[in-house]
């Protein structure tokens, strides 16, 4: 079993397991999306080694928890997750992408093991979840659904109408998680369609809002056991995250939404990688 240390250290180095092959998947994939998979890295690895509920030998068991991956495009941090996991081999990683690959460029339920709801489409993410939640309770499951969101898809009317139903329904059994890294493709958020105050709007809308360092590995373990307490509301996890987190080059440049990866960029980001690990190792 883990204390508390050694698990909080290996969830940090998994997180940067995860980074490498994202680097590696759209490097082979030569298209995708690197820099929203990054910031996500931290929030990925807690819900998968941590908060969720999961069997990577039943995939479909009726009591697990549900995942939302809203913002699809970040799909390759969640493969990779997932692969790590057992849901699939590894080496469907490198056919990222590729036609007839279980791993397209946004997550279908149809094509592979572990995901729980096919998405893309920003700003439908909440509802899918809500849904999910409601036909939880109406079930008598009490299992636990989580959204994972995007920042710019909160410029969307569709979220709210979510936020208000959740908070209607006082669907307790439900965490919408927000990786606000403040950059979306055509620029930084609060530019292109400014969304604060968001704390003041989640609160007025019912929700219970906790604010946290999107990378701190003992700060999110922290919140996601938190909501998992709160009765009679949805609770949201403002992630507050780095575009391209863990990549020097990458960091909060808006070109790296949707950017490929070459050999040279690769192996750069790959050796930074790999210190960050190391540099874990050695602070144990």
């Amino acid at each position: 079993m883990f204390n508390d240390i050694n698990l909080i250290n290996f969830l940090k180095r998994k997180a940067y397991e995860l980074r490498i092959d994202v680097i590696d998947m759209i490097y082979y994939a030569g298209s995708g999306h690197p820099g929203g998979s990054l910031s996500a890295a931290e929030i990925v690895t807690v819900l998968y080694w941590d908060a969720m509920k999961l069997d990577p030998e039943n995939p479909k068991d009726e009591d697990r928890d549900r995942f939302v991956l809203s913002k699809g495009h970040a799909c390759p941090i969640v493969y990779a997750a997932l692969s790590h996991k057992g849901f699939f081999d590894r080496t469907e990683l490198k056919t990222l992408r590729h036609t007839g690959s279980c791993l397209q460029g946004h997550p279908c339920y149809l094509k592979t093991p572990g995901i729980d709801i096919s998405t893309g489409s920003l700003g439908q993410g909440l509802s899918i979840a809500t849904g999910m939640a409601m036909g939880a309770r109406q079930a008598g499951k009490n299992f636990h659904v989580y959204a994972l969101i995007s920042d710019g898809e909160m410029q969307e009317g569709m979220i709210w109408e979510a936020a208000m139903c959740c908070s209607h329904y006082k669907l307790d059994n439900i965490t919408a998680v927000i990786d606000y890294n403040n950059l979306q493709v055509d620029g930084y958020v609060n530019e292109v369609m400014n969304i604060e105050p968001l704390e003041d709007k989640w609160k007025a809308f019912g929700w219970n809002c906790l604010t946290v360092n999107g990378h701190e590995i003992k700060s999110l373990m922290d919140a996601f056991k938190e909501v998992k307490e709160i009765k009679g509301k949805p609770s949201v996890i403002i992630c507050k995250t780095l575009k391209g987190k863990g990549v020097s080059f990458m960091e909060d440049v808006m070109e790296w939404h949707a950017s490929p990866i070459d050999e040279d960029l690769r192996q750069k980001a790959i050796n930074e990688l790999r210190n960050a690990i190391e540099l874990i190792e050695n602070k144990k």
